[in-house]
């Protein structure tokens, strides 16, 4: 796909037929550490009162995720979490998980140790925080933080995802890989790892079937390496105009940065 592409056929039926808007959060609807801002939430608001269903599928945890799906007054929504190992469900204020798939952490740390020993371990300790072998900055991780007494602590207390911080960190990745882990290198620092074949993707796909909606009438906007998948699976793919090459090529087309509010643009063009 490329980022000329002409607007799939289905986008014109958009505002009398349900689909199903597939969100990031960081850099997409917002900048990481900010509040949603007036335009975003306007247009989520329009997108929600023509019939859609607005989906938040991000690589926080679910903590992270739910104080934006509050801020976006979303209800009976769904959240796509943990790069696609957490779903929930959001009623009335309350989740549900509905689908969790856990991590082999063991295999994990023990690779990631062998070959960065100084490597900092975070696993995600769901609608709570972070079990951490070593303090993280706050900004870093939502949610509580707390000390594992010991490495077993990690792998006899499931989890659906891990993040690995260090120096040049991203090199662990092929050999997470090569171990059958799904790992994505967020920044040359920081690396997320779930279990294989999971992401953003495969997590819409299952809401879709669940909600019904016709697979040409799916949209995903994001601006990363963890959307890729889900910017391909989508019948329109919308990159951030910020986004690195390689994710708009995922894409059908390209909106604005997050400066221009581009999301906002993006959901708003669905209506026209």
């Amino acid at each position: 796909m490329t980022s000329t592409s002409p607007q799939p056929q289905a986008l014109q039926r958009m505002d009398t037929t349900p689909a199903l808007v597939a969100c990031d959060i960081d850099g997409t609807l917002v900048r990481t550490g900010h509040p949603v801002n007036q335009p975003v939430r306007a247009a989520a608001s329009r997108v929600r009162a023509a019939g859609h269903h607005l989906v938040l599928a991000t690589g926080r945890s679910l903590v992270g995720a739910l104080p934006v799906a509050v801020q976006l007054g979303l209800d009976d929504t769904w959240l796509v979490t943990s790069n696609g190992a957490i779903t929930a469900h959001l009623v009335e204020g309350y989740y549900e998980i509905t689908k969790q798939h856990l991590v082999d952490a063991e295999t994990a740390i023990r690779i990631a140790l062998a070959e960065a020993p100084v490597v900092r371990i975070a696993a995600e300790i769901v609608g709570d925080g972070y079990r951490v072998s070593t303090p993280f900055p706050d900004h870093e991780l939502n949610g509580r933080q707390r000390p594992a007494g010991d490495l077993r602590e990690f792998w006899t207390n499931p989890t659906p995802r891990l993040a690995l911080r260090g120096h040049a960190a991203y090199q662990l990745v092929p050999s997470l890989r090569a171990a059958g882990l799904t790992a994505i290198a967020t920044t040359l620092d920081w690396v997320d790892v779930t279990a294989p074949g999971i992401s953003k993707a495969t997590a819409l796909e299952e809401i879709r079937t669940h909600l019904g909606v016709e697979d040409h009438n799916t949209v995903a906007i994001g601006d990363s390496e963890n959307d890729v998948e889900m910017l391909d699976w989508a019948a329109c793919g919308i990159a951030m105009a910020h986004a690195p090459a390689f994710v708009i090529a995922a894409a059908d087309r390209t909106t604005g940065t997050i400066d221009d509010d581009g999301a906002a643009s993006a959901l708003l063009s669905l209506l026209a």
